[in-house]
């Protein structure tokens, strides 16, 4: 997924190259107060327990030449699994007699509000400091059909079906910079420490064996927090 979103990245820059017939790279300058919105595509290691690997929209709007403030949606949970898992499990080593089927479905949300100080850079270069508030959640579901849970095995007998969910709130100091390399167009890179605490709410599961009562199971609610560093890749427009 990641070397289909840089590839992407990569193909809209040098279609933005290509647009800027008869500006030289020595012309380039990087944007003013004149050009106050940005939009722009991050694709990275991003520590916060969202991620799969996609990349997130950021929008950005500039107060002043030095400060602006920003706003990104992601999509992921962090784990590097899809969002839907297909398992199958067989009655024999080879692959023949019965099935047993499982599915895994996955879904997150991160947000982030935040603020930048930009600091005096070059001509083309704009570095500067970020700090953002980020706000998520997300759930899982499973089922499975001829297959026992807690063995991971085909069992013609056994059906069961389970669900949690989790919300997220933390906080990201960073230091970046963008790089005007066309007018209004910039790739970028940001790297930084950011502090998640994350709540799991109860999760429940039901498991049915043939003859016998539904079997209903439930897996406390529970905290995590989690401390670490991020770094993105970033390509984007000023407008």
């Amino acid at each position: 997924m990641k070397k289909v979103v840089m590839t992407g990245c990569l193909a809209i820059a040098l279609l933005f190259a290509g647009r800027a017939n008869a500006q030289t790279y020595a012309e380039v300058e990087k944007t003013t107060s004149e050009t106050p919105w940005s939009i722009e595509i991050t694709s990275g290691n991003l520590v916060n327990g969202f991620n799969w690997g996609t990349a997130s929209l950021r929008g950005r709007y500039f107060i002043s030449d030095k400060l602006g403030i920003r706003l990104q949606l992601g999509l992921g949970d962090g784990s590097g699994k899809p969002m839907t898992d297909k398992n199958n499990y067989y009655e024999n080593a080879d692959g023949t007699g019965g099935v047993g089927t499982e599915k895994i479905s996955r879904s997150a949300v991160s947000l982030q509000i935040g603020a930048e100080y930009h600091f005096i850079g070059t001509k083309k270069l704009d570095p500067y400091a970020a700090l953002g508030i980020d706000f998520g959640f997300g759930g899982q579901k499973s089922e499975g059909d001829k297959v026992d849970p807690v063995l991971s095995a085909y069992n013609k007998d056994y059906k069961y079906n389970g669900a949690g969910k989790y919300s997220s709130m933390g906080g990201t100091l960073a230091l970046g910079a963008d790089f005007y390399f066309v007018e209004n167009v910039f790739i970028g890179l940001e790297a930084g420490l950011g502090f998640h605490a994350l709540s799991f709410k109860d999760a429940e599961s039901e498991v049915t064996i043939t003859g016998i009562p539904p079997i209903k199971n439930v897996t406390p609610a529970y905290k995590r927090n989690h401390l670490g560093t991020h770094a993105v890749v970033r390509l984007g427009w000023r407008f």
